[in-house]
């Protein structure tokens, strides 16, 4: 458990050294709440939607994890291409163990940087329900753990960091307006709905805003549960493909 605990400090101190990593990270989530949740925010509750900044603060926070949580996978191809990781893996330490301390390391970054946006929203209105802050941090953590492990998986197999971006790009970003985080998903066509559905990222958005703002949608506990059997899946194959590094 040291081992972990040792990569899992490394990796919050190599992204919080830079306070420009951190400055920029945060530019596109409150791009996103000023414009999208005062542009739009009169026609949403026009429409009957209500509060449009309460709907939408849990998606950008959810964008502001799963962003973060994924492009950690650069930092694995980095360390490829410049020799770090093979000083990691010569230490009798089971690969597994190494896998595991930097996927909780980043997603612990990412789940600050969620965390950040959150309070940054209070400024900008979203009046959440502090009671069940815990549970959205639970989600949090879970969303920023699925998206390591597969920022991780990626990073695995690749020694590019220009082609690990566009592949991250080309799935994140459906994943991202196909979870309900700036747009109720009530209606779609079935077979989006069925992509929605099988998201994982819904889920988070899902139990995000069920925590936050006390809005019921596909359930807590399915939520949850969904999340976590996500989780260990991508974590696993994450583990499988970290082991299959030649450095």
């Amino acid at each position: 458990m040291k081992t972990v605990y040792m990569l899992w400090l490394r990796q919050l101190k190599r992204h919080f050294r830079s306070k420009s990593r951190i400055i920029g990270s945060l530019g596109q989530p409150i791009l996103f709440l000023v414009a999208l949740g005062f542009g739009f925010g009169p026609i949403y509750q026009k429409a009957g939607g209500g509060n449009y900044i309460q709907f939408l603060t849990p998606g950008i926070i959810a964008m502001s994890t799963l962003f973060t949580a994924t492009f950690m996978g650069i930092e694995l191809i980095w360390d490829k291409e410049f020799g770090f990781l093979k000083e990691t893996l010569v230490a009798p330490v089971s690969r597994f163990k190494i896998m595991l301390g930097r996927t909780l390391g980043g997603a612990t970054v990412a789940v600050l940087q969620g965390l950040i946006v959150f309070l940054i929203s209070l400024f900008i209105g979203f009046r959440p329900n502090l009671v069940a802050l815990p549970l959205a941090i639970l989600f949090l953590a879970l969303i920023a753990i699925i998206f390591t492990a597969l920022g991780t998986a990626i990073a695995a197999k690749m020694e590019d960091m220009h082609g690990f971006q566009l592949i991250i790009n080309f799935l994140i970003m459906p994943l991202f307006f196909l979870s309900g985080a700036i747009f109720p998903m009530n209606g779609v066509a079935k077979g989006i709905k069925y992509i929605v559905l099988i998201n994982p990222l819904t889920h988070g958005v899902d139990g995000l805003r069920a925590s936050l703002t006390g809005t019921l949608g596909l359930g807590v506990t399915v939520d949850l549960i969904i999340l976590i059997g996500v989780a260990l899946l991508f974590v696993g194959i994450g583990s499988y493909l970290f082991s299959k590094v030649e450095v």
